[in-house]
């Protein structure tokens, strides 16, 4: 079986540490408001050691095909598409046009940074 595209697996990996990542940073606001600081911070550490295995190794992999900072905006452009659900499903805040913008502004990131 073919391996997959070092852009793709680099994308998946940041897909996946996308997702650790969001529940580390936002997740205690939801469960954990009412107990003190450092069992939120504990708590998200705990989190973000999952995400760190698959940032770390995302890095790694894609920096050899993409630039540094191609790395960062395919990183941003992910965390956006990622944290929209997170927060309207998770949250269960309500989805804002701002949303649709800042994906517009992101978009426009990723071509500079990608042309050739």
């Amino acid at each position: 079986m073919p391996a997959l595209p070092v852009t793709l697996q680099t994308a998946l990996l940041l897909v996946c540490s996308n997702v650790f990542m969001t529940f580390a940073w936002y997740a205690h606001l939801k469960h954990l408001h009412q107990r003190p600081l450092l069992l939120a911070v504990l708590f998200s550490w705990g989190i973000a050691f999952f995400e760190y295995l698959l940032m770390v190794p995302a890095n790694r992999i894609g920096h050899g095909t993409l630039s540094l900072s191609q790395l960062k905006i395919m990183q941003e452009v992910i965390t956006l598409s990622v944290f929209i659900p997170f927060v309207v499903f998770y949250m269960k805040e309500p989805f804002k046009l701002d949303f649709v913008w800042a994906g517009l502004c992101l978009t426009g990131a990723v071509y500079f940074m990608f042309r050739a």
